[in-house]
C-alpha cells in the first residue's frame, strides 16, 4: 500500500515537471518552427498553417524548444556557478584594465555563491593579496566593482609615501609595489593605520588617483565577492591573462 502511494506521488511529480517543461519549451519551439517553415515552405497560407500546427510543426517545435531551453539552462548554470563576463566601465584600474575591456571572471576560484543564500560552494583557493576581484559595491549592492585586493581580515594596512604597508612591512609584490597609492579618504589618509575586520577585504584601484575604493568607503564583506578576474577576451589586441 505504501509503495503504491509512493509510486503514485512519483508519477504525479514527473507529470508536473513534464507539463512545466512543455509550458516553457513548446512556445519557444513553435516560434522557431514557424520561422523555419515560413522560410523553406513554398505552400499557400493554408498549407503553411497546416504544416505549422500539424506533424511537421510539432516535430520541429519539440526539437527546437528542447534544444533552446537546455542551452539556456546550461548558460544560466555556467554564469551562476562558473564564469561570468564583465565590461570595464571606468578607468579606475588603468593601465591594467581600461575602459571597454571585456573580462572573464572565474567564480570557481573562490567558490560561487548559491543564489538567494549566503552559502558559498567550495573553491580552489581563497582571495589573496594582489588578486583582481569583482564584488558587489557595499554602498549599492546592485552595482559590481572591480579592484585589486590589498589586505585581508586581521591585517593592518597603511599607505605611506605611495607604498602599501601591511602590519608595518612594505609590500614587495610587483603588482602592488609598482603602483603609487595616494593618501585619500577616511581609511587611506596620511598616518592612518586601518585594521581590516575579520571576514572583510581592503581593495584599491590600480589608478589610485582616479579610483573610488576602500580608502573612501571601507571594506568588502566576504559574501559580496563575486569572483576573480582571469582574462581579457576583448578587444583582440588586448587579449591576455591577468595578474
Amino acid at each position: 500500500m505504501t509503495d503504491n502511494i509512493s509510486n503514485h506521488k512519483l508519477g504525479a511529480g514527473k507529470n508536473i515537471l513534464k507539463f512545466l517543461w512543455d509550458l516553457l519549451a513548446l512556445p519557444i519551439g513553435y516560434l522557431f518552427a514557424g520561422i523555419i517553415i515560413f522560410l523553406f515552405s513554398r505552400r499557400s497560407a493554408n498549407g503553411y498553417r497546416a504544416d505549422l500546427f500539424g506533424q511537421p510543426g510539432w516535430v520541429l517545435a519539440r526539437e527546437w524548444g528542447d534544444s533552446v531551453l537546455v542551452a539556456f539552462i546550461l548558460a544560466l548554470f555556467i554564469r551562476t556557478f562558473s564564469i561570468q563576463a564583465f565590461r570595464i566601465p571606468s578607468g579606475s584600474m588603468r593601465n591594467t584594465l581600461i575602459e571597454g575591456d571585456r573580462l572573464l571572471v572565474s567564480k570557481l576560484s573562490y567558490g560561487a555563491l548559491v543564489p538567494f543564500t549566503h552559502y558559498r560552494l567550495p573553491g580552489f583557493s581563497h582571495p589573496k593579496r594582489g588578486d583582481i576581484v569583482v564584488f558587489k559595491y557595499p554602498e549599492d549592492p546592485k552595482r559590481d566593482f572591480i579592484k585589486r585586493l590589498i589586505a585581508v581580515g586581521g591585517e593592518t594596512v597603511e599607505i605611506k609615501f605611495g607604498d602599501i604597508y601591511i602590519n608595518g612591512k612594505r609590500v614587495e609584490d610587483p603588482v602592488i609595489k609598482n603602483t603609487y597609492y595616494y593618501n585619500r579618504g577616511t581609511y587611506g589618509d596620511v598616518n592612518q593605520k586601518t585594521i581590516v575586520p575579520a571576514g572583510y577585504y581592503f581593495v584599491l584601484g590600480d589608478n589610485s588617483g582616479s579610483s573610488h575604493d576602500s580608502r573612501y568607503w571601507g571594506f568588502v564583506p566576504q559574501e559580496d565577492i563575486i569572483g576573480k578576474a582571469q582574462l581579457i577576451y576583448w578587444p583582440l589586441n588586448r587579449v591576455r591573462f591577468l595578474k
